[in-house]
């Protein structure tokens, strides 16, 4: 008898000794969990609040464009009725608007400066473009082909 009140004191010392050990391993899980939803709260908090910020930053560039534009027509239009009332001559606006209309239409500027080509101009009429298929090719290559 005496061995069956020893057998069952281990069993219940053991007993409580593994308890004790799976109840703290249960701490660290749970006490783990509390801290990845606390990061998981702070984060979230942070990326609300980089979205308030973006959406602020926005706000005011579009309150800025909306102020630059009014004072872009507001200047555009001064000097629109300066020019009615200073510049009433109009032999001189009809020459300001074919000299316009001629440096449009030729591309001449002042300066000797002329947009890019999108072509390689050609020394003599008779030869190919560059845009030509056979460009560059000799004639044994044109037979070729």
């Amino acid at each position: 008898m005496t061995n069956l009140i020893l057998a069952a004191v281990a069993a219940l010392v053991a007993g409580v000794v593994i308890g004790v050990l799976i109840g703290r391993s249960g701490q660290g899980s749970t006490l783990r969990q509390r801290r990845a939803e606390q990061q998981i709260d702070e984060l979230r908090s942070e990326y609300t609040r980089y979205q308030a910020q973006v959406n602020e930053h926005f706000m005011e560039s579009a309150h800025l464009l909306r102020r630059f534009n009014d004072t872009y027509r507001d200047v555009n239009q001064h000097m629109a009725r300066g020019a009615n009332r200073l510049c009433n001559d109009e032999d001189w606006l009809e020459e300001l608007d074919r000299e316009a209309t001629r440096a449009r239409l030729e591309d001449v500027r002042d300066d000797g400066v002329e947009p890019p080509r999108d072509y390689a101009p050609k020394s003599d009429p008779k030869e190919k473009g560059t845009l030509s298929e056979d460009f560059g090719l000799s004639a044994k290559s044109q037979e070729k082909a």
